[in-house]
């Protein structure tokens, strides 16, 4: 709390908003797919269908999302985005027929694609010097609403689906008039070019592409909690609920030591240095579960949570710093871009190793792979030349925006 309080009120609202963001999110979309496919009887095709519309049309529109917030302004953006999903979960509720599912599973991506870069744009325009702090704080608030929103899910849908639908779409339109009221507007640089020229300028950054293809171990090893350790959790204790276990030691090991841990790294100075031990970490971590048993996968839980928060933030606040400011949102959008497609192909690919693993019994293979993905990401940024400089000494002051890196 008196880390909230010592940043300004528009970073204030944002982390409350990303805790309503997230509450709304987890509230609805665990449950969609029980819904659609036992409540309305839909096909698993179908079903693999309106979701699949989410994901590609979230991830497919990060670039737009944000190119919007660099030429209207984040504000605007965040706005629109809030509403957009308003829409979508309200349709979630109130449709049941196909079309008005895909298209309210279309409205829900698109809300996504458009606040997702223009809130990383805006907090990092707003927390000048303390970017680490602020995006730590960020986490934070984004594990504590997606640990309330799949209780208050779970808890609503003893009435009906339509009644989850409803409030996550109740939380959003909240928000909305949240930011309509309290986010200030702040002045939007005029652009200089069009939107292909903003898109060709980030992408031949080569010292910026370089970062986000060495980042593709920390989002592919992030996305197995949801794949690798709840198949491991049921294997080790044939239990399918076991994997609330590992839910619950990563998001308490977040709440906990996000901010202690980002403070003590920050002090210290080399960025680099610490997004390359996080991701040394979280190849480690998977070596863990190599041992038989269920406390491996929860020490495996344990590490990777530790490694991610050793990083994330400081990823973050390079992401910005490799372009002029006028580009910020794009370069959040380009980065979304490209570490959703280096998670859906690292997914893809451990997915296939598990696959060979139950048919050759070779266990160890999807963990010694992830340990390798983890270990060679973090020599990869040991090697990389060109990072911005985020040290206090050199770091824009609080009341003016990040300063352009110098000339590689």
């Amino acid at each position: 709390m008196r880390e909230l309080l010592s940043f300004p009120m528009a970073i204030r609202l944002l982390l409350v908003n990303q805790l309503g963001v997230n509450a709304g999110f987890y509230l609805l979309i665990p449950y969609l797919a029980q819904y659609l496919g036992g409540t309305l009887g839909m096909s698993a095709a179908t079903v693999g269908l309106v979701l699949g519309a989410r994901n590609l049309s979230q991830q497919g529109l990060f670039l737009l999302g944000g190119s919007a917030a660099d030429r209207l302004g984040p504000r605007r953006v965040i706005i629109a985005g809030c509403a957009v999903r308003t829409l979508g979960f309200a349709l979630f509720g109130l449709g049941e027929g196909l079309p008005a599912l895909v298209a309210a599973s279309v409205l829900s991506g698109l809300a996504g694609a458009l606040f997702n870069p223009a809130v990383r744009a805006y907090l990092a325009r707003e927390a000048g010097d303390r970017k680490a702090e602020a995006f730590a704080l960020f986490n934070v608030f984004a594990t504590a609403g997606a640990l309330v929103g799949p209780l208050l899910g779970s808890a609503l849908l003893l009435v009906d689906f339509r009644a989850c639908a409803l409030t996550a779409a109740g939380i959003f339109a909240v928000l909305t008039v949240a930011q309509l009221l309290v986010l200030p507007e702040r002045p939007v640089p005029p652009a200089s070019g069009g939107v292909l020229g903003d898109w060709r300028e980030v992408l031949r950054d080569r010292p910026f592409l370089a970062f986000a293809l060495a980042m593709s171990g920390m989002f592919t090893l992030e996305s197995q909690l949801y794949l690798l350790l709840p198949d491991a959790a049921e294997r080790a204790t044939g239990v399918s609920g076991a994997v609330a276990a590992v839910f619950l030691v990563s998001t308490l090991t977040s709440l906990t030591l996000q901010l202690p841990l980002t403070r003590a790294l920050r002090s210290r100075g080399g960025r680099a240095r610490w997004i390359a031990a996080g991701l040394g970490v979280l190849g480690l971590a998977f070596l863990a579960p190599v041992v038989p048993g269920f406390p491996p996968v929860l020490v495996c839980a344990l590490l990777l949570q530790l490694g991610l928060m050793a990083a994330q933030p400081f990823v973050m606040e390079l992401v910005p710093g490799f372009g002029r400011p006028e580009l910020t949102g794009t370069y959040f959008g380009v980065f979304s871009v490209l570490s959703g497609i280096t998670a859906a192909a690292g997914n893809a690919a451990i997915g296939w190793s598990m696959d060979i693993a139950e048919r050759t019994g070779a266990g160890w293979l999807p963990w010694l792979g992830c340990a390798s993905l983890g270990l060679v990401s973090a020599a990869a940024v040991t090697r990389l030349r060109g990072l911005p400089r985020t040290e206090p000494d050199v770091a824009a002051a609080p009341s003016s925006p990040p300063t352009v890196p110098p000339a590689r």
